[in-house]
């Protein structure tokens, strides 16, 4: 094998940083339309409809980027696990940096009529294609290049880019949010948009600076990089790539009704929060997962992941209860330590250890497909539909206990696949080197 020099090696810092750099773009992209289809959508792309009607499709539109993202990550999981990791992270980022400033000069309904919300639609399907390649990437270029004994804690630096950019994206939020409705609906909703443009230069120009993985350059030197990646993982590791998927069901589906949904809900008539309220709630969650999230790939190295999903998967069922029970009140303290519980401390934890628990199920020549398919349909079955499955239970049923029940049904598929993937780590692994470090 040849080795590695010592000046291009990449050092997992670097990679980390570099990691963390690109989900911290995506989740901002991600955070600002979140929030702008449930706080302003309704009102530029769609207001010849019902309010309620102009809810729902606003909230499909957001929809629709998960639907892209399976395809995403076939796309850039093949080329990845073929040409490797680094230029595939440089595509992703360029992508979604370029989708979301186009969506912020996008004109609204008064001025196009029709094409408006159809660009959205079409916008929103690419920048959800681009997501589905980064989040895979990021995760195993970090995990490939640590210590072993430290994979957790490293793969789950770019785990730490969500809330780096959820709080990025609601700052941002925040402060368009004090404008009168006529000039946020306007101008206002844009800045955040075209505001991301910053932060790709800053992540191209970090990602320009790193060296391929040195596990996926051991793969192409011995040979052994796979011709047709989609097809490989699916013969070899069919089982594992629905294990992700069911494990990540819950956490995706809370993520975004806790931060989509609840956001909406405690804004309505029916609670009465301000939006700034709700935002400075989701704010303050934001900061505190930025130190609980490594902590969970830290405390998977150090006690192993069973321990560490489920403190986390039984504990954000009590939160997630808490949580809804908590807006519904209108008590803005109890939101926040609702926030504080739920999303802070026992999901954060999860999502922290999922970085490494999803990479060691595959073997390094179909990595970067397999995890990002499974995660990605993952995606597509939970976080996709979980607002817009929330929005119906609650015109339905009247109350938000039929939300919590949803959300009870689908954490405890994440359970029970969870620890059916734990203890099929070693026999999913084909390297030596995961069996070593997932052992645990």
């Amino acid at each position: 094998m040849t080795q590695t020099s010592g000046s291009t090696r990449p050092s997992p810092a670097r990679v980390g940083a570099a990691s963390l750099i690109g989900t911290t773009v995506e989740y901002y992209d991600f955070a600002i339309y979140s929030l702008a289809a449930a706080l302003v959508f309704p009102h530029v792309f769609f207001t010849d409809n019902d309010p309620f009607i102009a809810s729902i499709l606003a909230l499909g539109t957001f929809a629709v980027g998960f639907i892209a993202r399976p395809l995403g990550g076939i796309f850039f999981g093949h080329f990845g696990d073929r040409i490797g990791r680094k230029r595939m992270l440089v595509l992703s980022l360029w992508l979604m940096g370029a989708v979301t400033v186009i969506i912020g000069l996008l004109p609204g309904y008064e001025a196009i009529g029709f094409a408006a919300p159809l660009l959205l639609v079409l916008l929103r399907f690419a920048q959800g294609f681009a997501f589905g390649g980064e989040w895979g990437g990021a995760i195993l270029l970090a995990f490939e290049t640590s210590p072993k004994e430290r994979r957790g804690f490293f793969a789950a630096l770019p785990q730490t880019g969500p809330p780096a950019g959820i709080l990025l994206g609601n700052l941002a939020f925040l402060g368009v949010a004090q404008l009168p409705d006529e000039q946020l609906y306007s101008w206002g909703w844009r800045i955040p948009f075209l505001l991301s443009a910053v932060l790709v230069i800053i992540g191209l120009a970090i990602r320009a600076g790193i060296a391929e993985s040195e596990e996926f350059t051991e793969v192409k030197e011995a040979g052994a990089v796979a011709k047709a990646p989609i097809l490989e993982v699916f013969a070899r590791n069919k089982r594992e790539i629905f294990l992700v998927a069911g494990a990540f069901l819950g956490y995706g589906s809370l993520s975004l009704i806790a931060i989509n949904f609840l956001v909406s809900y405690g804004t309505s008539d029916a609670v009465g929060f301000t939006r700034s309220e709700m935002l400075t709630a989701v704010l303050i969650s934001n900061v505190a997962q930025l130190l609980t999230t490594p902590l969970g790939g830290y405390f998977a190295d150090k006690y192993g992941f069973t321990k560490v999903m489920a403190t986390s998967v039984f504990g954000a069922m009590v939160g997630a209860v808490f949580l809804i029970v908590a807006v519904q009140s209108g008590n803005l303290a109890l939101v926040i330590v609702g926030y504080l519980l739920c999303m802070s401390v026992f999901f954060s934890l999860g999502y922290g250890a999922q970085g490494a628990l999803f990479a060691g199920a595959f073997g390094p020549e179909v990595r970067y497909t397999g995890m990002s398919v499974g995660f990605q349909v993952s995606n597509v079955l939970g976080s996709a539909i979980s607002p817009l499955v929330a929005t119906l239970l609650l015109r339905e049923t009247g109350t938000v206990y039929s939300i919590i029940l949803y959300l009870l049904v689908v954490l405890g598929i994440s359970a029970v696949t969870t620890f059916v993937l734990i203890r099929g780590l070693p026999a999913a692994s084909t390297s030596q080197v995961e069996a070593t470090a997932l052992a645990k």
